[in-house]
């Protein structure tokens, strides 16, 4: 086998990536990736180089696909590496460059590794390695948010696992979102009751948009919410183009739902998500007034009377965030793995790996503790 490193998505054709990654996940999809690179959230200048694997067999078929990006910051990654680049630089070593196999700004768990039928992660992950080292002289390689097929091949080759903990809300056959309800205890089933009636109370509609009608001036007013969001947050205007969440709009439209927030017909704030086969996916949040719960309305129980109306499975309402625990999501561990070059800091990173995992083993029992369920195991 041999690999191809290629520098923009566009040197594959479009076929050939859909057929290896012909999932439902909306993250791996040509168009997402394309919308990033020509919406001009990716690049030199924003720190994110696309390097692209594409393995080929002997007779020159192509087998595998794995998106990496050479990176020359940890921002917009979430399973943060910030001790780990403190600690080079503190001892005189140079941490970046470095490479990530992941979805820009994506922290969701879904596929990061495509193979053709009959071909093993294990057998074409050294290939990708071996052709991403010749190419680009790093400090280390990392893949984030990957699946359990992907993360045993790594183990075997040696790699380190992290962990990192989520919330996941489950759909367990809900009939409706008062059957949700149902199965939490009293008290949190009040509160969430509660938080409802006042946004209904502040003169709130709330209104469910699929991707196809989201028009021009629908993307303009969610850019401007977006991008405040951010400035409040972080003091930028955030990742993400314009151009980028317009191109999603046009090419991605049946992965896309919205839930929007109007008063008087004017949105007030929105929540976007895309969405699997069996899973929605909670990613960008914005306001124009910030209204008591509204958050919490548009970004989760909004997602959740969605899920349990259109039998979905999973509601991955996005990175951080334990208050999310209290209104039903659940604790659950994400995985990434790292190669180092040969360095004086491996064995302390090594160790600092195996601590983090340990202590976040223990995190997720306590938080299961604080489950609001009736019964939880």
């Amino acid at each position: 086998m041999r690999a191809v490193v290629h520098s923009t998505i566009t040197s594959i054709p479009k076929a050939d990536w859909n057929r290896l990654f012909s999932s439902g996940y909306p993250f791996a999809q040509y168009d997402f990736l394309l919308a990033l690179e020509q919406g001009g959230s990716l690049g030199l200048q924003r720190g994110w180089l696309p390097q692209y694997v594409a393995v080929h067999d002997n007779s020159d078929t192509l087998v595998a696909m794995m998106p990496w990006f050479k990176k020359t910051h940890s921002y917009g990654e979430y399973l943060f590496d910030w001790a780990f680049a403190e600690a080079f630089d503190r001892y005189g070593f140079q941490y970046y460059p470095k490479l990530i196999n992941a979805i820009p700004f994506t922290p969701c768990q879904g596929p990061r590794l495509a193979t053709a039928k009959g071909v093993n992660a294990a057998d074409v992950l050294p290939v990708i390695e071996s052709a991403l080292m010749q190419e680009h002289d790093v400090s280390n390689l990392q893949c984030l948010y990957i699946e359990p097929n992907v993360s045993e091949a790594l183990a075997e080759e040696g790699w380190w696992q992290r962990f990192d903990i989520q919330f996941l809300w489950q759909n367990r056959g809900y009939d409706s979102f008062d059957d949700f309800l149902g199965a939490l205890v009293s008290r949190k089933r009040k509160s969430i009751r509660k938080e409802r009636q006042k946004v209904s109370e502040q003169r709130v509609e709330m209104r469910t948009l699929p991707g196809n009608e989201l028009t021009a001036d629908f993307w303009h007013q969610f850019i401007v919410f977006y991008q405040r969001t951010y400035l409040k947050r972080s003091g930028h205007g955030g990742y993400l183009t314009p151009a980028t969440f317009q191109l999603w709009g046009e090419l991605l439209a049946e992965y896309i739902v919205v839930f929007a927030a109007y008063r008087n017909d004017e949105m007030l704030a929105a929540s976007l998500c895309f969405k699997s086969d069996n899973t929605l996916y909670g990613r960008y949040w914005g306001c124009q007034e910030e209204l008591e719960f509204l958050h919490f309305e548009a970004c989760y129980y909004q997602g959740i009377e969605y899920c349990i109306n259109h039998n979905l499975d999973y509601f991955d309402a996005g990175a951080q965030g334990e208050h999310k625990l209290h209104r039903g999501f659940e604790p659950v561990l994400r995985e990434g793995f790292y190669r180092f070059m040969p360095s004086p800091l491996n064995d302390a990173i090594e160790q600092y790996c195996q601590d983090e995992r340990a202590a976040l083993n223990e995190h997720i029992k306590t938080l299961r503790a604080y489950l609001p369920y009736k019964n939880c195991d």
